[in-house]
């Protein structure tokens, strides 16, 4: 059976019997693209994130970029006109 166009497969799956849609449903929850949702939930330590505020999570990379001079270094190269 060849379906060529949107309206040939919205027919042919509203022909399906109940049973038959039910199998069409396992069949798509199985190989059909997951939600974002659920592939962030099956993400191992996803329940020990949602656990942790905002502060707990910047904790660890807090002081890392002391050291870093974020000032601005003026160009000298070129002429500054105002």
């Amino acid at each position: 059976m060849s379906l060529n166009t949107v309206q040939e497969i919205e027919r042919a799956i509203g022909a399906l019997s109940p049973r038959e849609l039910e199998e069409l449903y396992a069949w798509l929850d199985q190989h059909g693209p997951q939600p974002v949702t659920k592939a962030v939930d099956a993400s191992p330590g996803v329940e020990a994130l949602r656990r942790k505020n905002f502060v707990e999570l910047c904790d660890p990379v807090r002081g890392l970029a002391e050291d870093i001079d974020f000032s601005r270094n003026p160009s000298t190269a070129r002429p500054l006109d105002l």
